[in-house]
This record gives structure tokens, C-alpha cells and sequence, in this order.
């Protein structure tokens, strides 16, 4: 039976239609938005099971070219791999409905999401997850909670509710929730924009001590969002994320499927075993968890399994295995509640040890290696130009877009002790650059720069992404690139036993595996510049939340203290790394700079071994080199020309007679530089009236000679000698 509905949401509508396409699959929903048609579908695989304590759950977003008239750029004229965008978005969508689905839930499940037409101001991000959540909540499988999206921006001051993607643009913040009716789930954030922070500096003369000095206010715009304003936006937006799905499971409940019973796999633990591991056994749980590394921490309790097991030769050792993993799992939360002390004996805001050496690799333009606690980032940064950007099309863009500041994150297998090979990136990787990308982009004014920062993970004890965002933050630091504030970043945990709850700062692997929250936070010490939260106890209350970005700021201003201090001792790799100047000329003198037919600027090009670009409307110039000694060489060369007093233009006619000196000598004749700089052709044959062999047999360069005009041909002079 086919269903329709419409509903009327803040700023934007959506019409949905259940069981008139794609009838074979499991739920299916089709949503229009505006001039964008999506087609969500969510199929099970009854018969298969999986035995892990793992939910196989796949879900791919895909966007055909076709839906905003294109055909595939490239040799093969069909689509091919997903883009970023895709992939995240697919992430994005897993990670907001992995929640709903029940504890046992094992048959595989496919979540297809299909972009047929796409309209250029569409969030094609919220309406993929709400086309899923629909397909979901009204299939046949037992789920009865609705999921949706919402997104906010700040567009001049004011907050403005699922915002076109033209609004977006123009915005200072992104905000991306999803949830329930009733809970949180989780929340994609960066800011972009730029307001007015006054902060406390201390003013340090270094010929004096430099523990003296006088406190002063001082304002600088500063990209980050400070957490009170933060607070309430996501007031605003939660409450409409709350009544939009309200609105949903009110107008979807009479379009569900009849429910199919599933099996659900039976998940029980051992108690004898339980009860017996704890009694004996609890020393040897402390002393595993004392083993921060992972693969450490699972040959500790790998061996403690062999032991009993050898005393109990009638248990099965997976059962033993769960049984161990709910000790330890109940050990590592009763002593940060009950305690106040984590499993490293750390008390709960307590940041690991770190350490910052920078430009250890003395052939990169710049890198940082960032150690913290057992985990460790080697950033390395590459510079180049505006061609060495990279090109990429999203599917409502007129054309291809650049990108000149990448962040790419590696994460091999080693770095958690895994003998897994190195394959091809993973959506986990993917989202771990594009986060790192978000919190370091509003900090840095590349100005037509590419910059590339590669992080590779060597070892990896929790927040290998934020490692990433402190150790990106130092290599622009060492490659000399200009920031506007300095960015670190911190992950926090929570464990809550409904009651009492801990939040934690910078979370380790067993804190992350173990509690209740993921909450990644990047900024400075005025705000945030990106955010990233999975929550998996069902929700988080705002003021909690509020505590947890108030203990992050915390342990971020730690962190980028100890960065400020790295920095200051940071030696840059002069041999290496490129240089960079920009300045303003007046364009009235840009002619004078590039000289006749460019002479005077590919002088200077290849003298001083630079690249020149001059924007000749503005005046911009920007000057690339190998060597700071030769930009500096060619930026001085440039003002003395723009200096120089200029000789007004003469009107010359034919006829005309000069003086003129020699500027250069071809075969063919000699260039001559007129009373005003003018340059004009004094070609062989008009130089003498007898035959010239050689022009250098009767001109030197240098030499002073008059000269008549003889003729105009287009922008060049041709000259004769009187």
C-alpha cells in the first residue's frame, strides 16, 4: 500500500512516499525536498547471523551525477568510487542509527542511500539521514524511534535553522545534531567566523626579567566559538531536533510494515565465572589494566585465561573471555566513580605527559612529532602552489572547486600492535583528516599557499585525532605559516551509572572501549573551532555537556602551553622549506615591474630563482622561492623599481629625434632605450648607410646614440640612427 506525506519543518518542508518504489526491500522511503529527490532502502539478511558481539551494519550514500544534469568528469563516464563527501555522509548516517538498533541485533543489514535529483540549495546531509531514519522507522524490522537531522548557522549575528546552503556560506558556524525525541545522539561542529575577543596578555620586556611584565587588555578576532554561546545554540537546535521528530513518528506510525519477528542473539554471561574471577583474580585484572597498550593489555588477559583455564579445564574459554571483560569493564567504572582514579592512576581532568620535537625529518618542509602518553603523531607538512591544489566537484557546483589545505591521517595496524597490512583509506581515517582539517582550517591564511599536513599514526593509546590536530597545529608553526590563534585539541570520556557521572579529560583506548562517551573538542583558549561527539547511553543533558566543554577548555589551555613553549624553541629547515612574501605594489608601476615583453621579470626570476605572481588590478604580489635570501633579493629589486621616481611618458611622433642608449644587442639589430624608458627597435639595416656584418662592430652597450622615429607598429617603435 502506497502512503504519502507532507510535513511542514522549520525552514524547510518534505514530502515522503512509502511503498511505491523499491517495494522488495525491507523499508524504503522517498523524500522530496525542494528540487532534491532521495531514495533511502534498508534491507536484512534473515538467515544469516553474526556470532561477535558486533551489529553488521553497512551504510552507503551515493549520489549520481545525473541528479543535477551532469555526466562524470574523466575517462569513465559512469561513477566510480565514492568522493569524501560520500563517504562521510555514509558515516555520518551509520553513526547516528547505529544507536536504535537492539543488543543481539546479528543479520547483516544494508542502508542504501540515493541521491536521483539534487537542488543547489538542499542540505543533503540532513535529508539523508531523515530519508533513512524513515526507511528504517517504517520497515518492517522492530524499531519504533525516529532519528533525524538538524543543522545550524550563524549568519550576521543571527541563528538561523536548517540554513540553504547559500546562507551556509555566508555563516560563522556549522552545527550538525542528530537524535530522538528524546536524546542527543550526536553532534558535528566547526566554526568559521570571526568576532572580537578581548583577553589578558602579559607584556614581557626580554632585556628585563622576563617573569616581570604588565598585564594589559588586548582585542584580535579570533575564530573559535566560546562555550556559553555555543551552549545555547545547541539550546535552540535541540529543542527543534526534539519536535521535528515528534512531528515524524506521528506522521509515519500509520505507514510501518507489519513487523517481522527477528532473532536476536542471545548475549549472556557467565555468572559462575564471573563470580569467580573476581574472587581470585582481581590483582591480575588491576595489573592488565595498568597495561595501557592495547595489544599489552590483551596478552595480559589473554594469559590470565590460559591460567584459569588450565584450573577449570571443564570452562569454555570464550565464556571465560566475556566473563573477564565484565570484570574488567566494571573494574576500570567502579574506580573512576567510587575512586575518583583512572585505570593509569591519573585523577579525572589530569592530561598524559607530552612531548613536541619538531622538524625531525630535515628533508620535509616541516614536521612535528607529538607524543602523548602511548600516542604518538608524526604531522608532516608539504607547501606549494596554487596548481598543486586539490580539484573536486560536489555535485550542486557549477564547476571543479580547489582545495588548498589537506589533511590527510594514516592509521596502520602497528600503531596498535595489529599485524593487519596497509590497504586504502578507511572511512575511520577519512574522518579523523576531515575532523583535524575543520579544527586547524580557521586558524590559517594561506593566501593562494597549498598546504598538505600528512599525520601518521605510529602509536595509538586514544585520541590519535587530536594528536593530529596539536601536531598539524606545530608543523605550520615550523614551516613558518601564519596563524591567527593557536589550536589544540582533547578528547574527553564520561562514565555514568544513571546516578553519578565522571567526566574524563584525554581519554585513553580502555576509556573509550569502556565508558559511556566519545567528546573530541579543538580550539583555542578563547573557543572552539570543531567539535565532535558519539554519545552511547542514550543521550547527554546540557548541563553536562556544558561541564564537559568548561574541563575541556582546560586541558586544552595545558596542551597549548606547552605548545607556545615547543614553538619558541621551533628551527626552521632554511635549506628546505620554501619561502613566501606577499605585499602590495601600486599597479600603476606594474608595467615598469614586468618590464617590455616581460624582460625585466624574468630577469628577476632567474637572478634571484623565484616564482612572480602579480595581480595587476590590486596591485598583489606574492613572491615564491627556495631560499628566503632570494625572495627577500627579489622583493627588494621590485621597490626599487616602484620607488624609483617615474619619467613622465613623451608623446613621441614620427619624425621625432632622441637620444638613446643601447640597452641590448642582437643580431639582428639593437633595442634602444628612449628619455622615458620606452624601449624601441634599431634594426641592422638602419643603423648605418653602409652594410653592417655585426652590430657589435659599431655599437656597445651603454653607448649614447640618437636615434629618429620612423615608424609606429602596434606597441613597438621602430627606430633609425640620425
Amino acid at each position: 500500500m502506497k502512503y504519502d506525506v507532507s510535513l511542514e519543518l522549520e525552514n524547510r518542508e518534505e514530502s515522503y512516499s512509502f511503498g511505491d518504489v523499491a517495494k522488495q526491500a525491507n523499508g524504503s522511503a522517498w523524500i522530496k525536498s525542494g528540487k532534491s529527490v532521495i531514495l533511502a532502502t534498508v534491507v536484512i539478511d534473515e538467515t544469516e547471523i553474526v556470532k561477535d558481539d558486533f551489529l553488521p551494519l553497512t551504510v552507503q550514500y551515493i549520489e549520481k551525477t545525473y541528479a543535477a544534469g551532469k555526466i562524470p568528469g574523466g575517462f569513465f563516464k559512469r561513477e566510480t568510487k565514492p568522493s569524501d563527501f560520500e563517504t562521510l555522509t555514509s558515516r555520518i548516517v551509520d553513526r547516528s542509527l547505529r544507536p536504535l538498533f537492539p543488543k543481539g541485533f546479528g543479520h547483516p543489514t544494508q542502508i542504501t542511500i540515493m541521491v536521483f535529483s539534487a537542488d543547489a540549495e538542499s542540505d543533503l546531509q540532513v535529508l539523508a539521514l531523515n530519508a533513512a531514519s524513515a526507511a528504517l522507522y517504517t520497515s518492517d524490522i522492530d524499531i519504533n524511534t525516529s532519528v533525524s537531522a538538524v543543522r545550524t548557522a550563524k549568519v550576521d549575528g543571527e541563528i538561523v535553522i536548517n540554513p540553504t546552503l547559500s546562507q551556509l556560506k555566508d555563516s560563522t558556524l556549522d552545527l550538525y545534531l542528530s537524535g530522538t525525541k528524546n536524546d542527543l545522539l550526536m553532534i558535528e561542529m566547526r566554526s568559521f567566523g570571526g568576532e572580537k575577543v578581548e583577553v589578558n596578555e602579559m607584556i614581557v620586556d626580554p632585556l628585563l626579567d622576563p617573569t616581570m611584565g604588565t598585564a594589559v587588555m588586548s582585542s584580535h578576532v579570533s575564530n573559535a566559538m566560546g562555550e556559553d554561546e555555543l551552549i545555547e545554540v545547541f539550546e535552540k537546535t535541540q529543542a527543534v531536533l526534539f519536535d521535528t521528530n515528534s512531528k515524524y513518528e506521528e506522521a509515519f506510525e500509520n505507514c510501518k510494515k507489519p513487523t517481522t519477528e527477528i532473532d536476536l542473539k542471545a548475549h549472556t554471561t557467565n555468572e559462575e565465572m564471573v563470580v569467580y574471577v573476581r574472587d581470585n583474580h582481581m590483582p591480575d585484572i588491576a595489573s592488565a589494566m595498568n597495561q595501557m597498550a592495547k595489544s599489552e593489555r590483551s596478552t595480559a588477559l589473554r594469559k590470565l585465561r590460559k591460567r584459569i583455564i588450565i584450573e577449570k579445564t571443564d570452562w569454555e574459554e570464550v565464556e571465560l573471555k566475556d566473563a573477564i571483560e565484565k570484570v574488567k569493564k566494571e573494574q576500570v567504572r567502579s574506580q573512576i566513580l567510587n575512586e575518583k582514579v583512572r585505570a593509569d592512576g591519573r585523577a579525572l581532568t589530569e592530561v598524559r605527559p607530552i612531548s613536541i620535537s619538531t622538524n625531525v625529518l630535515p628533508n620535509a618542509h616541516s614536521s612535528c612529532l607529538f607524543t602523548r602518553g602511548q600516542t604518538q603523531a608524526l604531522v608532516v607538512l608539504t607547501m606549494g602552489g596554487p596548481k598543486d591544489a586539490q580539484m573536486f566537484e560536489s555535485l550542486t557546483d557549477s564547476g571543479t572547486q580547489n582545495e588548498n589545505f589537506m589533511v590527510h591521517y594514516n592509521f596502520p595496524g602497528f600503531s596498535v600492535g595489529e599485524a593487519s597490512p596497509v590497504m586504502g583509506t578507511k572511512r575511520r581515517e577519512l574522518g579523523h583528516g576531515n575532523l583535524a582539517k575543520r579544527a586547524l582550517a580557521p586558524v590559517v591564511d594561506l593566501d593562494g599557499q597549498t598546504v598538505r599536513l600528512v599525520s601518521e599514526i605510529l602509536e595509538s593509546n586514544g585520541s590519535s585525532s587530536m594528536a593530529t590536530v596539536c601536531g598539524g597545529y606545530m608543523a605550520l608553526r615550523a614551516a613558518d605559516i601564519d596563524t591567527s590563534d593557536t589550536v589544540a585539541g582533547i578528547a574527553m570520556g564520561m562514565v555514568s551509572d544513571g546516578d553519578n557521572y565522571a567526566i574524563l579529560s584525554d581519554i585513553m583506548g580502555l576509556e573509550d572501549h569502556d565508558g559511556d562517551m566519545d567528546f573530541k573538542v579543538t580550539g583555542s583558549k578563547d573557543g572552539i573551532t570543531a567539535m565532535q561527539m558519539d554519545i552511547k547511553l542514550g543521550g547527554i543533558s546540557l548541563d553536562v555537556l556544558k561541564e564537559a566543554l568548561y574541563q575541556a577548555k582546560e586541558g586544552r589551555s595545558h596542551i597549548i602551553d606547552i605548545m607556545l613553549e615547543a614553538e619558541s624553541k621551533i628551527e626552521f629547515n632554511d635549506g628546505v622549506l620554501p619561502s613566501t612574501d606577499f605585499f602590495h605594489i601600486d599597479p600603476s608601476f606594474i608595467g615598469e615591474v614586468i618590464g617590455q615583453a616581460g624582460k625585466t621579470i624574468r630577469e628577476m626570476i632567474e637572478k634571484f630563482e623565484v616564482a612572480i605572481d602579480i595581480d595587476k588590478k590590486e596591485g598583489k604580489v606574492k613572491i615564491t622561492g627556495k631560499s628566503k635570501d632570494g625572495v627577500a633579493g627579489a622583493r627588494g629589486h621590485i621597490e626599487g623599481i616602484v620607488n624609483t621616481p617615474k619619467v613622465a611618458k613623451i608623446k613621441y611622433e614620427v619624425g621625432d629625434k632622441h637620444e638613446g642608449t643601447v640597452k641590448k644587442i642582437v643580431d639582428f639589430g639593437a633595442f634602444i632605450e628612449l628619455p622615458d624608458g620606452t624601449e624601441g627597435l634599431l634594426h641592422i639595416s638602419k643603423i648605418s648607410d653602409k652594410r653592417v656584418e655585426k652590430v657589435s662592430d659599431v655599437l656597445s652597450e651603454g653607448e649614447k646614440i640618437t636615434v629618429e622615429i620612423l615608424e609606429f607598429k602596434g606597441n613597438k617603435i621602430s627606430l633609425g640612427r640620425v
